[in-house]
């Protein structure tokens, strides 16, 4: 029996082998890096259903060209020219209209309440397994009246679309942060979110498959593939080359690379993102979104983690301070006695996350080829959205009927 391959052994593919192993089928993971450190460990750890506006949204075009003008800005664009970087801008220009928005919506939203209950079933079925799951929910701070309007409209469209979120005063906030000073105009905490501890969750899951006989395999750059009447039969890597049953494309940032190998195409690019731990003094305790700056903040007992910005850079992994400084700067901002301390780069943790042109991740059978289905694309929610994936993949191969509507993230809608 050859068996089926994931190429990508970031938080999705680990969670796609979960679901296919449970259902008694033999996978193997490849990978190009060592499996230690990636975007699946130092994100800021969110559980968001309430994240039900893609990153292609009205306004973000004019948004992102004044940001354009700053180097700390939490959107950035590279300008440079790049025919795939040109066909992905246009493609985004394109989708960030109310109409693709209104679409978009109701697929982010199963999609992310879906996973949050494969969370809740997950954790009973490893109840003796710590992965530091808090669901406190998410407080959206705002310190502009630009921001006020903005946030509170999109509570408006959250209740309006079945998600709860409460708007809330100074001193509602207080009352959640009691031990600092938080400087804000309001707040709207979506109360059904949480947060968890993602290397916990990443390193729990990859000793898991290796327990239960999944085979995985860091540090293989696959190179090629041999295509036979619309089938991939052989992934060749830099060691091997490999008979497969199947093959599911969870490649994070490389996706459309692979992709293109292939011999299909993925409109796809990498969006660098950073975050450090800090000491958590005087302690932070409500998981948040410093929206104006578009920074995130994820409380972890003694420890807390920043993060933020989205650099489309391609798979360009070099650090860039500025950006750095844009998210350290903003800790002050808001949390006035927070005793930050810059990091050092070599505690700067960066990662490129996959972004389409229109936020919706890719889910489903690639176009043209028998055997070979994608789970890619998430963005700044592999994390929250990678149990839904793993298992709606899992179903497909499988022969069943996905649990949701997955039209919206067809892999060939470009």
């Amino acid at each position: 029996m050859k068996p089926t391959v994931i190429i990508g052994g970031g938080i999705v593919g680990l969670f796609t082998a979960y679901y296919l192993h449970k259902q008694g089928i033999e996978v193997m993971i490849l990978d190009k890096g060592d499996l230690q450190v990636n975007c699946s460990t130092g994100n800021a750890g969110m559980v968001v259903p309430s994240h039900i506006m893609p990153l292609a949204s009205p306004g973000m075009v004019s948004k992102g060209l004044g940001w354009m003008l700053s180097a700390k800005s939490p959107f950035y664009i590279h300008p440079k020219w790049d025919r795939k970087l040109f066909h992905w801008c246009l493609l985004f220009y394109r989708s960030a209209n109310e109409k693709t928005v209104e679409k978009s919506i109701p697929f982010l939203k199963n999609l992310g309440l879906y996973s949050k209950s494969l969370y809740h079933e997950f954790k009973e079925s490893h109840s003796k397994t710590d992965i530091g799951w808090v669901e406190k929910g998410l407080m959206m701070l705002y310190q502009t009246s630009a921001g006020e309007k903005e946030e509170n409209e999109f509570a408006v469209l959250a209740r309006k679309n079945g998600v709860q979120a409460e708007i809330l005063s100074p001193t509602d906030i207080q009352k959640l942060e009691p031990n600092q000073q938080v400087n804000a105009r309001g707040a709207v905490l979506f109360p059904g979110d949480a947060h968890l501890k993602p290397a916990a969750l990443y390193q729990f899951l990859q000793k898991y498959l290796l327990k239960n006989g999944v085979t995985i395999q860091p540090n293989s750059l696959v190179r090629a593939f041999e295509r036979k009447n619309g089938t991939i039969n052989k992934v060749i890597t830099q060691n091997e080359a490999i008979d497969v049953g199947k093959i599911i494309l969870c490649g994070g940032a490389w996706s459309a690379e692979l992709a293109e190998i292939m011999g299909f195409k993925l409109p796809l690019m990498g969006g660098k993102g950073y975050s450090f731990m800090q000491k958590n003094q005087p302690q932070l305790q409500q998981a948040s979104i410093l929206t104006d700056m578009k920074v995130s903040m994820t409380p972890f007992g003694d420890e807390v983690r920043f993060g933020g910005t989205m650099e489309i850079a391609g798979t360009n992994e070099a650090i860039n301070l500025s950006r750095v400084r844009g998210i350290f700067e903003a800790i002050k901002r808001y949390y006035p006695d927070f005793e930050a301390t810059f990091p050092k780069q070599e505690d700067i943790w960066h990662g490129l996350r996959p972004c389409t042109p229109d936020g919706l991740p890719y889910i489903g059978p690639a176009p043209n080829l028998d055997n070979v289905w994608v789970g890619s694309g998430h963005a700044m929610m592999g994390v929250s959205l990678a149990p839904a994936t793993g298992k709606i993949l899992a179903n497909l191969l499988s022969g069943q009927s996905p649990p949701l509507n997955i039209e919206g993230f067809r892999v060939s809608r470009f």
